[in-house]
């Protein structure tokens, strides 16, 4: 449901799908509607409700999921109704990012932002007369099973922001010692699968886990990078932006995205064959300038000329002062590293017809 135009909403359904396929969900059928306002009890007002939880029934579905971010109140009015478990396009994204989550670091950013997104949405109990802790001798009534809940969320939020306060300080001195080695940094940025890990390994000579479908990277690759010209830089992978960043995972990765400011160039791929090139583009820029690395320099690469029209991709990467590539054609790289170049150490550009050595490149691994 969405109180944007169809166009719009047709959009975000299809990518509630892929998120969707990505968590290993089956989808059964998709709804869509359309209204000026949301129904402040059950977001999409009681008619519909009924309709949704008849077609469930018929369907066999036993989860539905809705594009909108439920407030507690209304996602258990609408599992009452229903009968069905109900989960809101954050809760996905988190769910996503739990089965991805590799790293010591990842896991706890991901725990982190499940727990606090999990808080405010613990229901209420009937069990206000049932008492945990107190008893004959204690001082007070003792706590609900709620209230028990709860501190225990709040303590573990605690501790794992301490144990992630920690790993940032190694982290900032792991880019400390990067720093002293003088080689510029590039950090690669864009919308989940636009092929960002696919360029990594092409650019380096390296395998990086690559899956096509969304967020297939949670956790930042490192590679040395190796240019023609005998200059070497880090670059970096980072975990892909969606459109409407749930606040708790942007707070939990919130150091891993704090590598970015440490960055020489911001490296901007965006899928060129998607029907949507232009909001994701602008979902990314927007994230960016949320994160306040607008400064940074950055460089759009346009990826997946391969399923466009060359003509269609040559006009637009002229639009957007971009450069067109393919990620799986190396061929189509060079004039990428040359712009590359032409940034970090402030080259001239390479007049055409001045031949230019291949580039090479190097997979060493390096420290996040």
């Amino acid at each position: 449901m969405n109180t944007n135009g169809r166009e719009d909403t047709e959009a975000q359904l299809e990518e509630l799908r892929e998120l969707t396929r990505s968590s290993g969900v089956g989808v059964v059928d998709l709804v869509m509607q359309s209204r000026p306002r949301y129904d402040a009890k059950t977001l999409i007002g009681r008619g519909k409700l009924d309709d949704l939880a008849i077609r469930a029934t018929q369907l066999g579905a036993d989860l539905i999921i809705f594009d909108q971010n439920l407030a507690p109140a209304q996602a258990r009015e609408i599992e009452a109704a229903t009968d069905l478990k109900v989960i809101d396009r954050t809760q996905l994204i988190l769910d996503i990012f739990a089965q991805r989550a590799q790293s010591r670091d990842g896991k706890m950013q991901v725990e982190l932002a499940q727990l606090k997104y999990l808080l405010p949405r613990l229901a209420s109990r009937d069990d206000a007369l049932s008492r945990l802790t107190g008893g004959i001798g204690a001082r007070g009534p003792g706590e609900t099973r709620l209230e028990v809940d709860r501190r225990r969320i709040r303590d573990r939020i605690a501790r794992l922001e301490k144990e992630l306060r920690g790993l940032s300080r190694a982290r900032e001195q792991r880019r400390a010692q990067r720093n002293r080695r003088g080689l510029p940094i590039i950090s690669i940025v864009g919308y989940t699968n636009a092929g960002k890990s696919t360029l990594l390994n092409a650019l380096t000579n390296s395998r990086t886990r690559v899956g096509d479908f969304l967020f297939s990277t949670l956790d930042p690759a490192s590679k040395r990078l190796r240019f023609p010209r005998d200059q070497e830089a880090i670059i970096t992978d980072t975990v892909g932006f969606i459109r409407d960043l749930p606040r708790d995972l942007v707070a939990a990765f919130k150091a891993t995205l704090e590598e970015l400011a440490d960055a020489d160039l911001l490296l901007h791929v965006a899928d060129l064959s998607s029907p949507h090139l232009a909001s994701q583009i602008a979902a990314v820029e927007k994230i960016l300038e949320e994160l306040h690395l607008e400064h940074i320099p950055r460089l759009l690469a346009l990826n997946k000329i391969d399923r466009v029209d060359p003509l269609e991709a040559a006009n637009q990467a002229a639009r957007d002062n971009a450069v067109p590539i393919c990620a799986l054609r190396s061929e189509t790289l060079a004039r990428l590293v040359q712009r590359i170049q032409e940034i970090l150490w402030k080259e001239a550009p390479v007049q055409p017809g001045t031949p230019s050595k291949p580039c090479g490149s190097a997979a060493e691994g390096l420290p996040e």
